[in-house]
């Protein structure tokens, strides 16, 4: 896992295209200047079967997300879909959704009853609601980084197509990064005391899959693409219809797009 050598000779491009060709569905990222190897197995909570023969490579990519508010419906499926693909334990998140419900006076109601893993219960507050809206949740896998860039021994990095992840192998549980994400996407797992958090379920992307949210979304709400992609319809969506991310007064350049966000979401 930590053995950087490799044969002299072979080009850096060559190195990680053959990595990411590998049985095993390696992911291989850029850490500290130098290669190391990722297990899929070591970001991710379990195995997933993709396309027979797929070969990924991962400098070829850059993947982005994009959620449509008028279209999530709370219902959780996404919720419980990435509880199962990747071990979450329970009451922890890795995706979850927030339902806001606005008065006529503009106040806002925000609620999120265990991660919305099993979707929403009507709410009585006494007032008159005149807009409600779901804003599913999820790392938003920024360009500018403060989990990378807090993290003390490197476990949390970038990979080359753009998907922030965690090493737990190098990770010592600190919680340093779980501080630092604006988004509060991060988690200490309970079992492994290391950080946890959303990867874009990199073990199915790698084997030409998309993401366990994603796939078992109702509605279409949730979407993945890549920019690098020609033509990639979700890139071409980001690129020419009004998208908002969160926080943006942060300046961390989300991959996380919303379209048709309500402005009370925070």
């Amino acid at each position: 896992m930590n053995d950087r050598k490799h044969a002299p000779g072979v080009s850096r491009r060559d190195f990680i295209q053959a990595a990411a060709r590998g049985a095993a569905g390696m992911a291989v990222v850029m850490f500290w200047g130098d290669l190391t190897l990722v297990s899929a197995n070591t970001v991710s909570g379990g195995p997933a079967r993709g396309r027979e023969g797929y070969a990924y490579d991962p400098t070829q990519h850059r993947w982005i997300y994009l959620v449509d508010v008028a279209k999530c419906i709370g219902c959780g499926s996404c919720v419980r879909a990435c509880e199962r693909e990747n071990n979450v334990p329970r009451h922890f998140f890795r995706t979850w959704v927030e339902r806001y419900q606005v008065s006529r006076t503009g106040r806002t109601w925000i609620d999120s009853p265990d991660g919305a893993r099993d979707g929403f219960a009507p709410l009585v507050t006494g007032a008159e609601i005149t807009k409600a809206f779901f804003v599913p949740k999820l790392c938003n896998h920024c360009t500018n980084t403060p989990c990378v860039q807090l993290c003390p021994v490197g476990a949390s990095f970038v990979s080359p197509d753009g998907v922030v992840l965690v090493d737990e192998q190098r990770c010592i549980g600190c919680s340093y990064c779980v501080q630092a994400c604006p988004y509060g996407s991060r988690f200490i797992h309970p079992e492994t005391h290391t950080a946890s958090k959303c990867t874009l379920c990199y073990h199915r992307l790698a084997k030409g899959m998309t993401t366990a949210c994603v796939q078992n979304c109702p509605t279409d709400a949730r979407r993945i693409g890549d920019a690098r992609a020609l033509g990639d319809e979700v890139a071409e969506l980001i690129a020419t219809t009004e998208v908002r991310v969160l926080k943006p007064e942060l300046h961390t350049q989300p991959n996380c797009h919303y379209a048709n966000l309500g402005g009370e979401a925070r």
